[in-house]
């Protein structure tokens, strides 16, 4: 019986083709999400972060933080809570701690690979990760690695965008991201191959019931609900 997942080394480039990637577009990276989403963005990590901190965290990680803008918002909305940003990019790492120092907000921003977190077992009460665990060579990895780092009653967080729902609106937002999405992104990054890579990588995501079904194996007690017709979806994960 042959495997369906990829060997250990196709992963390995992946996360090398997807780290330079994302390191050739950091300096428009918010500009394209803002002009992409039509500012929708930023109400998805409000709820999202609504959720991370409903538990009254005192130590959280933003895992795959690129620009920092999600470890800002939970650094804004609860100021006596210590908050680390983690990334395997560093030029995305550079400009988030360039917004954490125009906001005047101490967030701890690391160099870590997503799939090999470098702290402690238990290290968290929360962990987060807002449009970037799409991007993991390893789902189930992943999942295993914010499990081992949260503490137990600890909470998961995860914002992504699912693959367009069927019906007329997903049907539109696929012809979007396809054909749309790209020559935009191109435009205004200079980088054709990263706007053609995230409709492709948002159209091979789990859906939303496949990716409760993930977390659900990897131990946590999973709820998700949906946002603006299924364009976002956040994932919400206690670890008993």
């Amino acid at each position: 019986m042959t495997s369906s997942r990829p060997p250990v080394g196709d992963k390995q480039d992946r996360g090398r083709e997807v780290q330079a990637m994302f390191a050739s577009i950091a300096p428009r990276y918010d500009l394209l999400n803002r002009v992409l989403s039509l500012g929708v963005d930023r109400a998805w990590r409000r709820e999202a972060a609504r959720e991370a901190l409903a538990l009254s965290p005192r130590r959280i990680l933003d895992v795959a933080t690129g620009t920092g803008d999600f470890a800002l918002e939970l650094k804004a909305r609860a100021p006596h809570a210590e908050v680390v940003g983690s990334d395997f990019v560093p030029e995305m790492l550079d400009i988030a701690r360039e917004k954490a120092r125009g906001r005047h907000l101490e967030v701890r921003l690391e160099e870590g690979d997503a799939l090999n977190l470098p702290y402690p077992d238990g290290s968290f009460d929360a962990v987060t990760c807002a449009f970037g665990f799409r991007n993991f060579a390893d789902y189930a990895r992943g999942l295993s690695e914010m499990w081992r780092v949260l503490a137990p009653g600890g909470r998961l967080v995860i914002l992504e965008f699912p693959p367009p729902r069927p019906g007329l609106f997903g049907a539109l937002f696929r012809f979007y991201f396809r054909q749309i999405l790209p020559r935009v992104g191109a435009l205004i990054s200079g980088n054709a191959g990263a706007y053609t890579y995230l409709p492709e990588s948002v159209l091979a995501f789990p859906d939303p019931e496949r990716l409760a079904g993930l977390m659900h194996a990897t131990g946590f007690r999973t709820r998700f609900r949906l946002l603006t017709f299924g364009i976002a979806a956040i994932h919400v994960g206690d670890k008993g």
